[in-house]
């Protein structure tokens, strides 16, 4: 394949991972509007129990699709410890879901790629340069702008969105790792049959019958998270993570618009203020990951499992 041959392939591969994670934001906006609606009843912790467990349910299709070898694996210690970490990231995200103003929470989970650039130092060994560490310090601005925790405004729940956010970024790189060798499918399955006996537990604790519509709410978050999860996976496997999860700021007009009519809340400006300085921090970061994927492609002195200055 000639040079520009691989760089029209690899144009389109980054234009179809930006498609699957833009669908991915709005099917997870749209979850967090359901787990707020059946909050009304249930505790966070109950409801993330039956978001994996009908979710398990829509995920089945794909066992069917594909048979039993599609879990036919030697890394079910790596699904194992992902499915840990990302459990405490779904269990504290839907606390804040619950308890904090939704643009306030979904904006807080912007952080997300902030800490994925700090783990892909850690973990991957990526080379990141003054530059993407002055973005990262940018965005961690915004984290303070949002979170205010001198002011009177401060609430600890905050702190439980931005530790979601740190195991959603571990999460995102473990997923990474995993797609090199597992196939999405694979991935989205082992993450509901290990989600759901690890939600069990803490539901345990706070158990209620949902009765009503509150059953509606919860099948659809099973539905929304589901899709999301796919879309999210597919595209991770396919696009860098740091230049991907900036997208879910599109999470951000979801929530807000409903926020807003189902729930009568109001856009904070310090929480409007604080999402645009990261989302620029996010923005500088993707821009410079597909310039560094598009000089991977196109020159050949670049050896892309070299670990790459940022």
């Amino acid at each position: 394949m000639s040079q520009d041959a691989a760089a029209d392939h690899r144009s389109r591969e980054i234009w179809r991972a930006v498609g699957l994670m833009t669908l991915s934001a709005v099917f997870f906006g749209c979850m967090a509007v359901t787990i707020r609606l059946a909050s009304k009843q249930l505790h966070p912790f109950e409801i993330a129990f039956f978001r994996n467990l009908f979710g398990f349910a829509f995920a089945l299709p794909l066992l069917a699709r594909h048979g039993l070898g599609l879990l036919r694996t030697d890394k079910l210690h790596m699904y194992f410890l992902r499915c840990l970490i990302g459990i405490v990231s779904m269990l504290a995200g839907f606390w804040a879901i619950v308890n904090l103003p939704l643009a306030q929470a979904i904006s807080l989970s912007y952080s997300t790629p902030l800490f994925v650039t700090i783990g892909a130092v850690l973990v991957l060994g990526e080379i990141v340069r003054a530059r993407r560490w002055t973005a990262v310090l940018v965005g961690l601005l915004g984290v303070l702008v949002i979170v205010r925790p001198f002011g009177d405004s401060f609430t600890a729940g905050s702190l439980v969105a931005l530790l979601a956010a740190a195991a959603s970024a571990i999460v995102a790189l473990s997923i990474k790792v995993l797609a090199r060798t597992e196939k999405p499918d694979a991935i989205v399955l082992y993450t509901t049959i290990f989600w759901i006996p690890m939600s069990l537990l803490p539901a345990l604790f706070v158990w209620e019958t949902p009765v009503g519509i509150t059953w509606l709410w919860i099948v659809l978050a099973g539905a929304l998270g589901t899709l999301g999860h796919m879309c999210w996976t597919r595209a991770l496997q396919i696009g860098d993570a740091s230049m991907l999860t900036p997208i879910s700021f599109l999470q951000l007009p979801v929530v807000a618009v409903f926020g807003y009519l189902l729930f009568d809340e109001r856009l904070d400006r310090w929480v409007i203020l604080g999402a645009l300085i990261i989302f620029a921090a996010n923005a500088y970061i993707a821009r410079r990951e597909a310039l560094l994927a598009r000089r991977t492609v196109t020159d050949p002195q670049v050896n892309p499992e070299t670990p790459t200055p940022r």
